[in-house]
């Protein structure tokens, strides 16, 4: 009891709000989002994840808040508190982060290089082609990208959660909020005119972003919008990852947790939205249609550098202005995946801050190392069993994103919807007096409607489910 008295909680509401929403705002929403929902018919996309967010993604959100909250714990030890033969949830919990860092921080380095690169006048270069791939399979910046990064956020957690976290979050969320904003009211007013005489404008683009396209939609075509929307949201809300469970614990008990998880998932939705007006209408003044089709990595590192160098000199300022933007959302996110393995390091080991800090940077750097060598010295190619070509990092991020995520998500569904029951959460939820308005409903999800949709996620993503 007198552990759980001295653990560091958030100061406020606030300090919590902004530290879950900068988890949920990272680069899952500003690569990921934009292409999807311009693959999967723009508004309809749009609509659907909408749906999702207010019944899946808050069932799952207020489920793990809650858990960190009553448990005061990490995921590692969470589970296994609320029910004993529950600890191997937590196993895999924990395991979806430590997966996660290595190749976010590599991620992250990518990101640093290409900020660098338009800081100091290079961003010309940087669209050409061939810059991408062959900054990747270098065999020293990418090394040396990717330790700064990791070394920024081992500086962040090693100084805890009020100076380190929330302090961080405070000053850098308000940022990229602007930033986000900015980019996007610019990306409206751009146009274009190709070599056919033909003129695009951003807004034509918002267009095609914002209006469902209902052409040639099948009932196959309706369920691959809505697993992608599903899927997009446990990248957006943080979800399944012990993050939230993480977060939770530090939470005061005094703090409403309605409102607080109502403020998250409007910032998380709004940016995601605003991710899409940055990118989409600019990828299509500049490049057409077919350029929207880019996802992941060539989105962002390709696509978009191209997009930059048609603006002239004002392409220049922009992505400068853009990366800063991303880095500080790869930042706020990489900081929430190395707190929940810091933190169940500390509640499973009883190791103090630092020396778990220092553990998870250690088993951080040399899963970097390896994703970094995955590009050249350990290069190779293999199908995933969805179908997928991947190597190294490819790899990582399908165990912990297809398989560990969705599975993390239906036991949770399970424990407490059948095991522990909803009324656990309820009563956690509504024990400072607040009224969970939407109780009906998250009983509705967690029984049986967040499950059936887990398991027809999980079973596509590992290819046995195709005719979806």
């Amino acid at each position: 009891m007198e552990k759980e008295k001295n653990r560091h909680l958030f100061s406020g509401s606030v300090g919590f709000v902004l530290a879950a929403a900068g988890s949920a705002v990272g680069l899952g929403n500003i690569w990921r989002f934009p292409y999807l929902a311009a693959k999967d018919g723009g508004g309809l996309f749009l609509v659907i994840y909408l749906i999702l967010a207010l019944t899946f993604g808050f069932t799952l959100l207020t489920t793990e808040i809650a858990i960190g909250r009553k448990t005061k714990q990490s995921p590692l030890t969470a589970y296994g508190k609320l029910k004993e033969k529950w600890k191997f949830l937590g196993v895999l919990a924990c395991l979806v982060p430590v997966i996660i860092m290595p190749y976010y921080c590599v991620i992250g380095g990518w990101v640093v290089k290409y900020l660098l690169a338009y800081l100091t006048g290079d961003g010309g270069n940087a669209a050409s082609d061939g810059y991408f791939t062959g900054y990747i399979t270098g065999t020293t910046e990418p090394l040396v990208f990717m330790m700064v990064f990791l070394l920024v956020v081992a500086v962040i957690i090693f100084r805890g959660v009020n100076h380190g976290i929330e302090s961080f979050s405070k000053i850098l969320m308000p940022l990229l909020l602007l930033m986000v904003v900015g980019i996007a009211v610019f990306s409206l007013t751009i146009s274009a005119t190709d070599e056919t005489g033909a003129t695009r404008t951003g807004l034509e683009g918002f267009l095609i972003y914002v209006v469902p396209s209902f052409e040639g939609l099948t009932l196959k075509g309706f369920f691959t919008v809505l697993l992608d929307a599903m899927g997009q949201l446990f990248f957006s809300l943080s979800v399944a990852m012990g993050i939230m469970i993480t977060y939770g614990s530090y939470v005061k008990d005094d703090a409403n947790l309605v409102r607080s998880i109502n403020q998250i998932e409007i910032f998380d939705t709004a940016v995601a939205f605003l991710a899409g007006v940055m990118i989409i209408p600019a990828v299509f003044t500049f490049m057409g249609r077919e350029g929207m089709e880019a996802s992941g990595p060539s989105l962002m590192f390709v696509s978009l550098p191209k997009v930059f160098s048609h603006m002239g000199k004002t392409g220049g300022f922009i992505g400068a202005l853009f990366f800063a933007m991303v880095l500080f959302a790869a930042l706020t996110s990489a900081v929430s995946v190395m707190e929940a393995v810091v933190s169940s390091f500390m509640d499973q080991f009883h190791m103090s801050r630092v020396k778990a800090t220092v553990l998870e940077t250690v088993i951080a750097l040399a899963g970097g190392l390896l994703v970094c060598l995955g590009y050249n010295k350990l290069y190779f190619d293999i199908e995933l069993p969805n179908g997928a070509h991947a190597q190294i990092l490819d790899i990582m991020d399908y165990i912990s994103n297809n398989c560990l995520m969705p599975l993390v998500a239906i036991g949770t569904c399970i424990l407490i919807g059948w095991i522990v029951k909803p009324r656990t959460i309820i009563d956690e939820v509504e024990k400072t007096g607040c009224r969970f308005g939407r109780r009906q409903l998250y009983i509705i999800m967690i029984r049986y409607a967040a499950p059936v949709l887990l398991v027809i996620l999980l079973l596509k993503s590992i290819g046995i489910l195709t005719v979806i």
